[in-house]
């Protein structure tokens, strides 16, 4: 099996003989994906208290799993295990029960709504991924966990870790089974439904969609603290519903046959998010970058569904090697070599940030994403120190909005109001909820803003 040996002293050498015993023909470990070492072992822990496991193991799909959208059953299949865990003992190694340390097995438990994504995101959780699928030959589980250490392998020693492995694979199988049928096909109906509206968005003149009744807010833990992979927040959490003045759009969905409103982000627009401090405006920009990923029910947002190839560019100093950042810098800061079509240097963070801009515009980026609180704004909006040999990216917008081809620019600012000013469409947050401010509005306060302050500038002279 794989070049596995049988003959030596330690665990891993007892692998083959332990996994061919276990199973039947409904739920036995998947011999022909043994990789050794990588999802099949038999390791003694780091603080060799516990046996630490992994095992391909193959069950019969259950009705209602299989076809089109079935990583979002095989999303439901594994939740169902991990909620099993503390009341079904022979699932216990799982969770390292037993253990001196269960906490080494805890991400095999840690609830995850992410169902797919193309990124590597949460990879370490037990998720649907290429390992853990159904086809036609069943259901695909790859399954960790920890057994207290019984000693060096020994007839004893090997006969009840194979028992206690084999009541792990059985207990598997009824726990699949008892998962009930519509619950399956409800979730493979929404992971279809994403997949369908991501592929539908460039034909609808879109690069996002943001339902009316998605949660953004996240709840982080030890495990999902990134918030692609983070659950939904609890307590308090105000749904988003798109302003009547931003033009709503209507849906359907292909999967569950469902029609649904909400926000369309426009390919080529420029669409701000304003407000003030800890409105949300960070946080609806992390949900836009999470909906190239698929999310079970409950995660909040299910039905808030981008375009694949989002970028984002943030403001940071790191060593540039022949960057194009020509299209804001006219000419390079001393200590940077080259010219603004390929600087070479230690690049400060607005020299960072044009280079990952035009990277996106380079790349047609279907969406580009800015946020002040991870930007430098002296690349963003124009100051009366500021050089000439700089054109900010509000200045760009107003005279040069060809430089941005196809690209979507969403940004989230709350004092760049020169910025604000140059968007297509603003939305603010207020207390949380959402509503439009008319550009045409906000640009006359603008002007009556500034037009305030010069009198106050001319009553110091």
């Amino acid at each position: 099996m794989n070049g596995m040996s049988g003959t030596d002293g330690s665990w891993q050498g007892q692998v083959h003989g332990i996994v061919a015993s276990l199973g039947d023909g409904r739920a036995c470990i998947e011999r022909k994906a043994v990789r050794d070492l990588v999802n099949t072992y038999l390791v003694r822990s780091l603080d060799t208290t516990a046996l630490r496991f992994s095992l391909p193991v193959l069950l019969a799909a259950p009705a209602g799993a299989s076809g089109p959208g079935s990583d979002g059953a095989v999303g439901v299949t594994i939740e169902a295990i991990k909620a099993a865990v503390p009341g079904e003992r022979d699932l216990g190694p799982i969770a390292g029960a037993g253990t001196e340390h269960p906490v080494h097995c805890l991400p095999n438990v840690e609830p995850v709504t992410l169902i797919a994504s193309r990124s590597a995101i949460g990879t370490d959780l037990w998720r649907p991924d290429p390992d853990n699928r159904i086809d036609d030959d069943g259901l695909h589980l790859v399954v960790r966990g920890a057994l207290p250490y019984p000693g060096p392998p020994t007839p004893g020693s090997v006969g009840e870790v194979r028992e206690r492995l084999g009541a792990l694979v059985e207990a598997l199988d009824r726990v699949v089974r008892r998962v009930p049928d519509r619950t399956l096909v409800a979730a493979r109906a929404l992971s279809v439904d994403q997949k369908a509206l991501r592929r539908a968005l460039p034909g609808m003149g879109l690069v996002a969609f943001i339902a009316d009744g998605t949660r953004p807010a996240r709840r982080f833990t030890r495990f999902r603290c990134h918030h692609r992979i983070a659950g939904p927040k609890e307590g308090v959490h105000i749904p988003f519903c798109c302003p009547r003045e931003l033009d709503p759009v209507e849906v359907e969905v292909a999967g569950s046959g469902r029609t649904i409103t909400g926000l369309g982000l426009r390919r080529r627009e420029a669409f701000a998010v304003a407000g003030s401090n800890a409105e949300g405006k960070s946080t609806f920009l992390h949900a836009v970058i999470a909906g190239q990923d698929d999310h079970a029910a409950g995660d909040g947002r299910e039905f808030l569904v981008s375009v694949d190839g989002v970028t984002r560019a943030e403001a940071g100093e790191r060593y540039l090697a022949g960057a194009d950042v020509s299209l804001f810098f006219h000419s390079l800061p001393p200590g940077v070599s080259g010219g603004p079509r390929a600087a070479t240097g230690q690049g400060s963070g607005s020299l960072v940030m044009a280079h990952e801009i035009q990277t996106a515009l380079r790349a047609a980026s279907p969406l580009l994403i800015l946020d002040e609180d991870r930007a430098a704004t002296n690349l963003l909006v124009p100051g009366c120190l500021q050089s000439g040999e700089v054109t900010p990216l509000s200045t760009l917008l107003a005279v040069r909005r060809e430089a941005f081809g196809e690209t979507a620019i969403l940004f989230a600012a709350s004092s760049l109001d020169i910025l604000i000013a140059q968007a297509d469409r603003i939305l603010q947050l207020t207390g949380h909820e959402a509503r439009a401010l008319d550009p045409g509005e906000f640009r006359r306060r603008l002007d009556a803003h500034l037009a305030e302050v010069r009198e106050h500038l001319a009553a110091r002279e």
